[in-house]
């Protein structure tokens, strides 16, 4: 949602079936790990995004994914080369 425009919390929490302080919550975690930015205009504080900061996120992925594709590919040729050997 925020990806497209900045809403404040009481819009992103019509969207979603749990409290606004919930959503308040999830949105003060998103603001400290740097995904969205607060904004505040007159009484109102805006969330928006911050995408760049996903690339990290993204970064961090990339080197998990590249373990496991590495371990599930080796447990992959190692159950071919068992049915081969059963044949």
């Amino acid at each position: 949602m925020l990806a497209q425009k900045s809403l404040n919390v009481n819009a992103i929490a019509k969207e979603f079936d749990i409290t606004r302080q919930a959503v308040s919550l999830h949105v003060q975690f998103l603001n400290d790990c740097g995904l969205i930015v607060i904004k505040k205009q007159g009484r109102e504080r805006y969330c928006e995004a911050k995408l760049e900061k996903l690339n990290e996120v993204t970064d961090w992925i990339d080197q998990y994914r590249k373990y496991w594709d590495n371990k599930l590919d080796s447990l992959e040729n190692y159950l071919v080369k068992i049915q081969n050997k059963k044949k």
